[in-house]
Formats: structure tokens, sequence, C-alpha cells
């Protein structure tokens, strides 16, 4: 029996229905997204960065670009923006469109010549501009429609996007310098209708995503898992060499793979001119040489009746946990870093949740056979 009125039931349905309808702020993809004059594009796409989608139609016999570019606002009351860049590939030389709300609480579109980083002001694009207009959808979403005129035959356009979080006196403020707001930037394919290609920075974002996946398997995973198995594989005597060669075996491809992603994360700093992650960093390089340590202790391992070999094992545990300990945490601040999809960033944590549970069943089990230890020598 429902606990609700019967009266209640078909509105608090409607409601329901009512919610989840999509609108540009929520749609998970462009061809789910409709506009309010039910104007249709030839292309869409959605495009990587913040939350971000693109719907437009070339007309190749006027050289004519029409756009509707959709996403939210950084923060209430901030604003959203798209661009060409006629120039290069960046902010500097872009032709903006800003879309914010004016003093009467209603969303105006501006248009900016972006000549330098230091010269942001409204001013007249070098290129023709017409049906300009922005909406705002019950989601959230800000919606930027115009038509540009572009340069005869041509096949590509590079495009920058944007969101922020204020305005100011009718003026929008600098917008985050995350990651994903230094890389909202683009070719637009009006030949092959391809919404997005990320043109010469794609080498670079392929070294990142090696970067992150080579850390996470071997400081993430290798690393506790070698642990685990020295930890407790040693508990049942049959296996006593294997633990020892499995743990080797995970301890030295772990650092064999953690040392390449060093390497790579080292490369791509030095390339990042005037972004610096400096805990990220330091957090690496503390882990590579606690890490190498680690690696030549093993050659220097005294024998188990050797009276130095309890303060080997101190040192060795104690290194080994502070090495997981910061490697799990340097992870985190990578996805922090490189924002990927949510459903890595998942994936990892459902993998070091394994492994954590995978732990305290063995401890239980380690312990258990402990007492039946210790009770088999009193009898």
């Amino acid at each position: 029996m429902s606990l609700l009125p019967r009266s209640i039931i078909p509105l608090f349905l409607g409601l329901s229905l009512l919610v989840s309808l999509p609108s540009p702020a929520t749609s998970l993809t462009c061809t789910s997204q409709k506009f309010t004059d039910s104007k249709v594009y030839s292309n869409c796409a959605d495009l990587p960065v913040l939350n971000s989608y693109l719907h437009w139609t070339h007309d190749s016999s006027n050289s004519s670009l029409s756009v509707a570019f959709v996403a939210a606002p950084a923060k209430l009351g901030g604003w959203v923006s798209w661009a060409i860049n006629p120039t290069g590939t960046g902010m500097a030389g872009a032709q903006a469109l800003v879309a914010f709300k004016n003093k009467e609480g209603v969303v105006a579109v501006k248009t900016y010549n972006i000549s330098s980083y230091s010269s942001v002001a409204p001013g007249k694009l070098s290129f023709d501009v017409w049906d300009l207009k922005a909406e705002e959808s019950s989601g959230g979403a800000v919606s930027i429609f115009a038509t540009v005129k572009l340069p005869e035959n041509a096949e590509k356009v590079n495009q920058v996007w944007q969101v922020g979080p204020s305005v100011t006196d009718g003026e929008p403020d600098a917008h985050n310098f995350a990651p994903v707001n230094l890389e909202s930037k683009g070719v637009l394919n009006l030949k092959s209708g391809q919404g997005f290609s990320s043109g010469g920075d794609d080498s670079r974002t392929k070294q990142k995503n090696i970067h992150g996946v080579l850390n996470t398997v071997s400081w993430g995973i290798l690393f506790p898992l070698g642990v685990i198995i020295a930890r407790y594989m040693r508990a049942f005597p049959s296996l006593d060499s294997a633990w020892f060669y499995l743990h080797v075996f995970c301890q030295v491809s772990g650092y064999a793979i953690g040392v390449s992603g060093w390497a790579i994360g080292l490369k791509l700093g030095s390339e990042s001119e005037g972004i610096q992650y400096s805990g990220h960093r330091n957090i690496g390089i503390t882990l590579f040489c606690l890490a190498t340590l680690q690696v030549f202790a093993l050659l220097l391992r005294p024998n188990k009746d050797h009276k130095y070999r309890f303060w080997w094992n101190m040192y060795h545990h104690s290194v080994g946990y502070i090495s997981i300990i910061l490697g799990i945490i340097n992870i985190f601040g990578g996805f922090n870093i490189l924002s990927p999809n949510r459903r890595w960033k998942l994936a990892y944590v459902a993998a070091i949740a394994a492994l954590a549970v995978i732990a305290l069943l063995l401890e239980v089990i380690t312990w258990i056979i402990f007492f039946i230890r210790k009770r088999k020598n009193k009898n």
C-alpha cells in the first residue's frame, strides 16, 4: 500500500517526469539537446572539457558558420564564452562571444577581441557576426547563438571555449586556471564535421595519460600488492620461498614502471612553462628516492640470524609503508590535476578498496593461525 494519498500520487509523478526532462545543462550528449526556437544544426559535438557542447552549420555558399554553444557557468552568476582564433590556438588573438547576465538579470552577449592576455575588453571582432543572442535554460546552462563570417574556402577553424565564476561591474572576471580550463581549445573541422581535435597537443595529452597510467599501476597497485604478499604469504610455511620471489617481482616491476612514469612526469613539467604542481612534483621525487633506496636495500639484506637483521627489517618496513601512503596520495593528486573521466578514478578506488579488503581478511586469517600455533606450542 502506498504511503502517499491518492490525490498526491499523480502530482508526484508529474513533477518527477518534469524534473527528468533533459535541458542543455543536464543532457549527457549534444544530440539530446533541444533549443527553444526548435532550430536544428547540421552537426554537434560534446566538447572534451568543461561540460560544454557545440552545435553548428557551415554554409560554404556564403562562407558563414552558424553556431550554438552550450555550457554552464563555473558558478551561479558567472559567464560562458566561445571563440574563434584566426591567428593561434589559445586565448591570445581569440575573437570571443561572452554571455552573462546584465544588470536587469537578462543573459546577454558581448564581443571581445582579445589581442593579448593583458588586453581583455569589449570590442568589434575581426570578422562579421550577426544573429547574436543568448538564453539560459532552467538547468542553469547558457546557450550562445551566432552566425559568423569565415574566410572563403575555410576548411577548419581554431576554437576556444571557457567558463568563469563571476562578473563585476558588467565585465567577466578571470576564469580558473585548472587543467580543464587550460585545455579548452581545439580545431573545428568544417569539412569532415568533426567537432573537436586537439591538433598539435594530441601527443602531449597521450604523454599525460601514459604518465598517469604507469604511476597508478606501479605506486598504486603493484607496490601495495607486493607488501600484502610479503606480510601474509609468509604465514604459510609451504610458501616460504614463493612469497619472497613474488614480493621481489612486484616491487622491482613496480619500481621499473614507476620510474618510467616519473621520468615522463619530469619531462611534462619541464615543458609546461608557467604551470607548476609543486606538491605533486615533490612527492614524486620523494617516492623515487625512497623506492630507489628500497631496491638497493635488497642487495644489502643481512641473513636472518644476523645481528643487524632486526634494524634492517625496521627500516625496510617503515620506508615501504611510507612509500605506499605517499604513492596513493600522489595518485589522487594526479587525478585532480588531469581531471580524467570520473570512471577512471572510481576504477582505481575500487582496485585499492579490493586490496584493502583482501589485506583485512588475510590479517584476520594470520592472527587466527598465530593463536592456533601458540596454543599447540603450549600443549
